[in-house]
């Protein structure tokens, strides 16, 4: 039996997770979300196993995390074997840049602000809560879902201006993995940061930047074709979870993984 935490799973990548993991009925699978009753019934309807487990946290309040804690730990065994931190904001100004914020001191500080918050902050909270059960664990594997668009070598080359705080968050994200990393290494426990690629799902268009007649999300796309001609574009959730799993599954801190930022591909080619 493996048990594994998905923080963040009422949608999008956080809930093809509870499918993709829940398909072996040896594994307990736990969802920690705002809406209870709401993803409780979304399992009902599309995944309906009983190894699915839905419990309640809120990362914008630290405070719920010792409940969600106690819960998972009566269906676990006491223990944790994956920790798997999805959850995200993806901000507000998607297609502005930061002058443009910046012409706007409030807009700017909100934007970073709301981003770091629950992007870094958040997740560095929600790590801390579950440790006694990580390391209680066989695996011992936290999982931060990241991006390639905070890799500073790709914004830097291709000049990828969008999603300011997003991506400044992430990077945040990168070094706080590799932190925790530098703490927990000799303890046997693998922090990796993974980004998932570009995928279409509905979970990352809190701001209309799916919409494809938006000129900052083609412009974006003309310049991960530059980066990547053989870009076929965006990969459905599915194919992404698959892709990610496989690299959780492979990468040890015996082979050198602990504290990577790899994509969905186990590398760092991030499309």
């Amino acid at each position: 039996m493996s048990s594994y935490v998905v923080v963040g799973a009422s949608r999008g990548l956080g809930f093809e997770y509870l499918k993709q993991l829940s398909e072996n009925p040896e594994n307990v699978v736990v969802g920690l979300v705002r809406n209870v009753q709401a993803t409780k019934e979304k399992v009902a309807a599309e995944i309906n196993r009983p190894n699915v487990h839905i419990f309640y946290t809120d990362l914008n309040d630290y405070k719920t995390l010792p409940g969600a804690v106690e819960e998972t730990s009566k269906v676990s065994g006491g223990k944790l074997d994956v920790l798997i931190a999805n959850a995200a904001v993806g901000g507000d100004h998607f297609d502005q840049t930061l002058s443009q914020l910046g012409s706007d001191p409030g807009k700017l500080e909100k934007d970073l602000t709301d981003c770091f918050r629950l992007n870094a902050v958040a997740q560095a909270h929600a790590v801390n809560a579950f440790m006694p059960l990580v390391l209680l664990g066989k695996a011992k594997k936290v999982i931060m879902m990241t991006t390639g668009m905070a890799d500073v070598d790709l914004v830097r080359k291709y000049d990828i201006w969008m999603a300011v705080g997003y991506c400044a968050s992430k990077a945040a994200l990168n070094m706080i993995i590799a932190k925790f990393s530098a703490e927990y290494r000799e303890k046997g426990v693998l922090f990796l940061g993974i980004s998932p690629g570009v995928v279409d799902t509905s979970a990352t268009d809190t701001d209309g930047s799916k919409d494809p007649t938006n000129p900052a999300l083609s412009a974006l796309g003309a310049k991960l074709l530059e980066y990547e001609p053989g870009w076929k574009g965006a990969i459905t959730t599915e194919e992404s979870i698959k892709k990610v799993l496989s690299v959780t599954e492979k990468a040890s801190v015996e082979d050198g993984n602990a504290g990577d930022f790899l994509s969905h591909f186990g590398n760092k080619k991030w499309v």
